[in-house]
């Protein structure tokens, strides 16, 4: 069994192939189902309803969703959560 951090690399790898098909990249219906599928409890908890549409627009929609622009919006996603994690974890040390 590879490490984690190796076996997060395949997921991510795999998983944008899973939705691209054979095309290579994904299409904005094709990035919207893999939200939709891949961070369901994330967009759930979501105080901004339309956060994946914002998601959406920030992208470049002209060719497609490539690996590399996938790749950052799933690190600005590690990066949200992340934030929020240390903010929740200093309040609940002071209580």
């Amino acid at each position: 069994m590879p490490p984690q951090m190796e076996h997060a690399m395949e997921t991510m790898i795999s998983t944008f192939h899973k939705f691209t098909g054979d095309k290579g990249y994904l299409t904005k219906e094709d990035l919207r189902i893999l939200m939709e599928k891949e961070f369901l409890e994330f967009l759930e908890n979501q105080k901004d309803p339309l956060a994946i549409d914002k998601i959406m627009k920030d992208l470049d929609q002209c060719h497609g969703v490539g690996f590399q622009s996938f790749f950052l919006l799933i690190a600005g996603l590690t990066i949200a959560c992340n934030d929020y994690f240390v903010v929740h974890m200093k309040q609940k040390r002071k209580k």
